[in-house]
């Protein structure tokens, strides 16, 4: 979901605020910093951003039951929005909660893009104003919290205290978002979803295999976004502006990034190249059914193939929205949604069946360990690097 919501009433924040700045003014005078720590932001900006972006084929359990995806991914930015905040010396008079209850148009991956870039590169340090540099600095950390509640949620062994407890506390104080963008209320309290996937009947997965069909499910909503909608509506003429990190000129990368978190989710491992032998993919290639194996195989050529269109497309997507090989992009990633429906279709017919029941139960604990946990690890390190990155602009 990356709707723009409306903006939250700025009356009756909490007060407690604590700029991540040494320098209590608020003014919009420009910082004193230096240009490589603003560099060095934008760098791990988009480091981060990637991490995120593969992510994206499983948005389902804490991303979407604790509304982190909007929170931290609308787009594109409600420019006119962030403008008057960044320019209003009473609005950030306590960001850290104001962050919680803001619009999320404003905030989380495309917030810190729309201040740190601009056509592709990182802003002139001397460009940069104090209510800006305090801005980020809460949005960066807020961010880093959102991703830290990720991992915590994935991690079915709880190793992690500190971020179980960043998790709790972020639950506990931000908002939910409806499927229309509406803020509705308190957020569920901490579950631990790497658990209930790994095992059935105690969560939202009843049995193994409709777990194992989830991993399918979030690849297909994550291509069907990516074509019909990231490329889809600026290429089509339906919406010129839903365009996704147009400051960043990072339009191209994202796309990839969400068709290689299909890659891992289907491959059974972060950063794989090929299927291993815990993987989805591996499954039906070696089950001894030529079906399942024939339509294993269309979907890891469908999938290669949409990587490549992909990357062929012309860049920067923000100035070559209606260029030819975004049309190659779409079909291909059709062809791989389509290839997916197949495999997901011949799995079903084996509900209830015991060796396949076993057999999905391995494949799934190796993908909450091996990809979402591992991916969201990553993500969270990452993004607490970028948190620091921010604070060192002006420090």
């Amino acid at each position: 979901m990356k709707n723009l919501l409306k903006l939250a009433a700025l009356a009756a924040v909490i007060t407690g605020f604590a700029s991540c700045s040494n320098d209590e003014e608020d003014n919009i005078t420009n910082i004193k910093g230096t240009q490589a720590a603003l560099d060095q932001a934008c760098a791990d900006w988009k480091t981060a951003r990637a991490d995120w972006e593969n992510s994206e084929a499983f948005l389902f359990g804490a991303a979407d039951v604790y509304s982190i995806d909007p929170h931290t991914d609308t787009w594109p930015v409600a420019a006119n929005d962030l403008a008057q905040v960044l320019r209003d010396e009473n609005a950030m008079g306590n960001l850290d909660n104001f962050i919680k209850i803001a619009n999320s148009g404003i905030l989380g991956y495309h917030g810190l893009e729309y201040v740190l870039f601009r056509e592709g590169q990182p802003r002139k340090i001397d460009q940069i104003t104090n209510l800006e540099y305090k801005y980020i600095c809460a949005v960066a950390k807020d961010l880093y919290n959102a991703t830290a509640t990720l991992e915590a949620a994935w991690d079915s062994k709880e190793s992690n205290a500190e971020r179980k407890q960043i998790a709790k506390e972020y639950v506990a104080t931000h908002l939910a978002i409806d499927d229309k963008g509406n803020q509705e209320g308190t957020l569920a309290g901490f579950q631990n979803f790497g658990k209930a996937f790994k095992t059935p009947g105690t969560g939202d997965w009843a049995t193994a295999l409709e777990a194992t069909l989830e991993i399918i499910s979030g690849c297909q909503d994550i291509i069907a976004e990516v074509g019909d909608s990231k490329i889809g509506l600026p290429y089509t003429g339906q919406d010129a502006n839903y365009i996704e990190s147009p400051y960043a000129y990072n339009s191209i990368t994202d796309f990839y990034d969400n068709i290689i978190s299909c890659k891992n989710a289907l491959y059974g491992q972060m950063g794989a190249t090929t299927p291993n032998n815990k993987s989805l993919i591996y499954f039906c290639q070696n089950a001894g059914n030529a079906t399942l194996a024939n339509q294993a195989n269309v979907v890891v050529s469908k999938l290669e193939i949409a990587l490549a269109k992909i990357k062929g497309m012309k860049a920067p997507f923000a100035l070559y929205y209606t260029d030819a090989s975004c049309k190659e992009a779409i079909d291909a990633l059709g062809e791989l949604d389509d290839a997916l429906g197949a495999l997901s279709g011949t799995l079903s017919g084996y509900a209830g069946n015991a060796t396949v029941e076993a057999q999905c139960q391995v494949i799934n604990e190796n993908y909450v360990d091996n990809v979402v946990l591992a991916t969201y690890r990553t993500l969270a390190d990452n993004a607490q690097k970028l948190y620091q990155s921010i604070v060192n602009i002006k420090n």
